[in-house]
């Protein structure tokens, strides 16, 4: 025998155990997808009354609210200023509907993770154990490949929105708990001794001590959440999930060159158009927090 020969199960034992786990998870999806379906449904609702407004509601209003979210956030003329030029220039070229399912498709997925996210990042930070068991499970969604856990999802839920939304908070939602443990556990002990001796109950330091001084850290974990979901955009429209991912994707099969870069500028104008305008609330934040607490 090869000294490098590795023992190995026959193919044939290999595949029975593969038939015996696929058996048992179709058996599964037959008996709890339509359950698993019903309890996902407040997701699809959101996500389709969201698109529905940003879609059926006059595009100047829609711009100008957009436009006021993103100063409201940045309170930034020149990043409100750069996000009119972009969205004006996407809606002259034809991608405003397009845009705005993107747009509402990554606004739930955030949303989705910050309220996951935040309540496990805060757990972890309380628990050095807990986080030892929830680390490897965070590895795992960042490093499997993608294309892995949309098999699972889209036997559970077929195609379209629902399962588009699952696979991008999966996706998405590590960094989004990996930073607010993170900023929560970097609270100065100092600060925590003082509120204790104000005689300060866990859940008053909580929100009043360590939320607002990890607000900075927890706001980079949102802006690499969203970042992270518009990278999902053309994985997403891979199982029905309407949007710029769409054309990129029409674009690689027909190898239509135009098609594929504008569309895929459009998601570049999008992530700027998020990820300044986070980075900017975020060092407010960290302005206020070291004015309060310097």
């Amino acid at each position: 025998m090869d000294l490098f020969d590795f023992p190995s199960l026959s193919r044939g034992t290999l595949r029975a155990m593969r038939q015996t786990i696929d058996a048992g998870f179709l058996e599964f999806t037959r008996a709890y997808g339509d359950a698993l379906s019903r309890a996902f449904e407040p997701l699809r609702l959101l996500l389709n009354g969201i698109e529905n407004l940003l879609l059926n509601s006059p595009w100047p209003l829609v711009l100008a609210g957009i436009l006021a979210i993103v100063f409201l956030i940045s309170r930034s003329w020149r990043i409100t200023a750069g996000s009119l030029v972009a969205l004006v220039l996407i809606g002259v070229l034809g991608m405003w509907d397009d845009t705005m399912r993107t747009i509402a498709m990554v606004a739930v997925c955030t949303l989705t993770a910050v309220v996951l996210g935040i309540p496990i990042g805060i757990a972890m930070a309380r628990s050095d154990r807990l986080q030892g068991a929830i680390n490897p499970v965070l590895d795992l969604m960042q490093t499997m490949p993608v294309f892995v856990y949309l098999i699972p999802v889209v036997m559970i839920f077929g195609l379209g929105k629902v399962p588009g939304v699952i696979a991008v908070v999966i996706y998405a939602i590590p960094p989004m708990i990996r930073l607010t443990n993170l900023g929560i556990r970097l609270v100065s002990a100092d600060v925590l001794e003082a509120a204790d001796a104000f005689g300060s109950s866990s859940w008053q330091k909580l929100k009043d001590v360590q939320l607002p001084l990890a607000l900075p850290t927890i706001m980079a974990g949102i802006n690499q959440c969203i970042m992270m979901s518009l990278s999902m955009v053309v994985v997403a429209s891979m199982i029905g999930v309407r949007g710029l991912g769409q054309p990129v994707l029409q674009a690689i099969n027909n190898q239509f060159f135009t098609m594929g870069i504008l569309n895929g500028l459009a998601i570049v104008a999008i992530a700027i158009i998020f990820d300044r305008s986070t980075q900017a609330y975020g060092k407010r934040m960290q302005k206020h927090s070291e004015a309060a607490h310097g």
